[in-house]
């Protein structure tokens, strides 16, 4: 089948499907990125995407066919990375030639808004996507009278009314648990909107600036976004707290729900299960997922 095996063994099968008699290593790569001038992290026709940087400098590196890269979260247009985690699978005689130069030799050539931050083989069972336990982002806004700081312009977004942050931590804090959201993604044909919500909580980062922790085991399309914007309504007084929850439970895309700018939003982090739990991880995360009591 499609898809690529590492490490020994007799064949291997390349992203294309060719089949080759070369050993494939599995790389984990680690990497930020200011999404400012991307239009996202999948690789489009026309498009500067941080996927089609990435691969045009493994490609020219490494002197191999362009790979295809497997990434842990595949972020929206304007939304930044500094945590970001992919893989990819590579002739293991070509890592071998390579090793720690790797790391170098890609900061030489990407472009300055993109950087892999670290570079080794991946331990068995490893898949940055579907081993995962869970994916961390940030979202940041201000609602200083004058406008955000000229210097944070890029990563962080005006409300131009007060927030009360108490208020938007009550609302978040009956968000939390494993729940539908299709009240909060763009639905997509044939995926899940099952999703468990473990952290939603506002802070204080400095005067007038607040930051939304918002960590789940994986996240639908606009989700992250959406949440943010109903919570934004109760902090600025426009909806009562409890409202974010009847949204929640109502389980239909609510027009009053504002899905917020992208540009405020950073994945800070990936986090994943010890090495010997990588393979179950992976596999569990692809079963298509329901709600126990829905499904009873």
């Amino acid at each position: 089948m499609p898809g690529s095996r590492q490490g020994a063994g007799h064949l291997s099968w390349t992203e294309t499907g060719t089949v080759t008699d070369e050993t494939l290593t599995r790389l984990r790569l680690d990497i930020s990125y200011d999404g400012t001038d991307f239009s996202g992290w999948a690789e489009q026709p026309g498009r500067r995407t941080v996927q089609g940087e990435l691969q045009a400098a493994l490609a020219r590196v490494l002197r191999i066919p362009t790979p295809q890269l497997t990434v842990a979260g595949r972020t929206d247009a304007g939304v930044h990375a500094r945590g970001q985690v992919a893989h990819v699978d590579v002739p293991a005689s070509v890592w071998e030639a390579e090793g720690e130069r790797l790391l170098r030799r890609l900061a030489g050539v990407l472009p300055l808004d993109v950087r892999v931050t670290a570079v080794a083989p991946a331990p068995p069972g490893f898949d940055a996507r579907f081993s995962a336990l869970f994916r961390r982002y940030v979202y940041r806004v201000s609602d200083a009278p004058g406008g955000v700081d000229p210097l944070r312009r890029h990563e962080v977004l005006w409300h131009r009314r007060p927030l009360d942050v108490d208020r938007m931590n009550e609302a978040a804090a009956a968000l939390l648990g494993e729940h539908d959201f299709a009240a909060y993604c763009r639905k997509r044909e044939g995926a899940s909107t099952v999703r468990e919500l473990q952290r939603l909580e506002w802070r204080r980062e400095s005067e007038h600036v607040y930051a939304a922790t918002v960590q789940a085991d994986a996240f639908c399309h606009n989700m992250v976004r959406a949440l943010v914007g109903a919570l934004l309504a109760v902090g600025d007084g426009r909806r009562p707290p409890e409202w974010p929850a009847q949204v929640l439970r109502a389980g239909v895309r609510d027009s009053a729900v504002h899905v917020v700018p992208p540009h405020g939003l950073t994945l800070e982090e990936v986090r994943y299960p010890a090495d010997e739990e990588l393979a179950a991880r992976a596999a569990a995360t692809r079963r298509f997922r329901v709600l126990e009591r829905a499904a009873e």
